[in-house]
């Protein structure tokens, strides 16, 4: 039986996360995943049947706030979660740097088909924005790995590199594309153009057949399934071939606990 994995996110007030965490454990029957809830949001990885990933979408849209989300979503051969876990956090993702918001940025969405535009372009920076372990992994062509080992670090390498940037357009992606909502809004702030790619390497992928052509390597995700190629299919790559420097053994450890020896 195939699967589907779904993923979202949105920036929009929260009065009672709390509250909406034990809605969303409620309504999500018969679904895995991890859904951050926050005052400022909700990001969510989801899988199960079609047909009960797609009732839990409809009834969050109904929700204020949540209407038109965008959803990424892959099929997958077997369930890239073994159970659901809904959190309350203080942000949905941590930036690190107070009072930016992801709802900051004005015109910084770029669509799949326009980032292909922009990685041909020799005056396009293409920024990664994700750790460096998944860089090694994949990337774009002609992308740039900050070195970072968190995104709390990733301000920094910018702040080094913006007056070399300045007068560029500075293409930056991320798995699903909500680090870069944050970071689009301090990178504006700092006098930077910014593209965004909408959607984040998931969304490419998804739109593109020949997505290859542009993306090299597998593209690693945040389940039992461990990383994904171009086409979306999940590589058999394992988390002690990602996760192979000392300093990485936590994140080992937790890609472990994904896929206990009994399920």
């Amino acid at each position: 039986m195939a699967f589907v994995h779904s993923s979202f996110y949105r920036f929009t007030p929260v009065a009672d996360p709390a509250a909406f965490a034990v809605w969303l454990r409620e309504t999500a029957t018969g679904l895995g995943g991890v859904v951050l809830v926050a005052g400022e949001g909700l990001s969510a990885a989801i899988a199960g049947e079609a047909a009960a990933v797609h009732a839990f979408e409809t009834r969050l849209q109904e929700q204020p706030g949540f209407a038109d989300l965008h959803v990424k979503h892959n099929a997958c051969e077997r369930l890239p979660f073994s159970r659901l876990k809904v959190s309350v956090k203080r942000e949905i993702v941590a930036f690190g740097i107070p009072g930016v918001s992801g709802q900051d940025a004005t015109d910084t969405h770029v669509s799949p088909q326009r980032w292909r535009e922009l990685l041909a372009d020799p005056d396009t920076i293409v920024l990664d924005n994700r750790n460096s372990f998944e860089f090694k992994l994949g990337r774009f062509r002609g992308a740039i790995d900050p070195g970072v080992a968190h995104f709390r670090d990733f301000p920094a390498y910018v702040e080094a590199h913006r007056d070399e940037w300045r007068g560029k357009t500075v293409a930056m992606y991320c798995t699903g594309g909500i680090r870069c909502e944050k970071t689009a809004a301090w990178m504006q702030q700092r006098g930077l153009k910014v593209a965004q790619l909408d959607g984040g390497i998931l969304n490419f992928l998804e739109a593109f057949p020949d997505a290859a052509a542009d993306w090299e390597g597998e593209c690693y995700v945040f389940d039992k399934r461990i990383a994904i190629d171009a086409a979306g299919r999940e590589t058999g790559t394992t988390a002690e071939a990602v996760f192979t420097d000392p300093a990485d053994a936590w994140r080992l450890a937790r890609a472990k606990r994904l896929d206990p020896a009994e399920d």
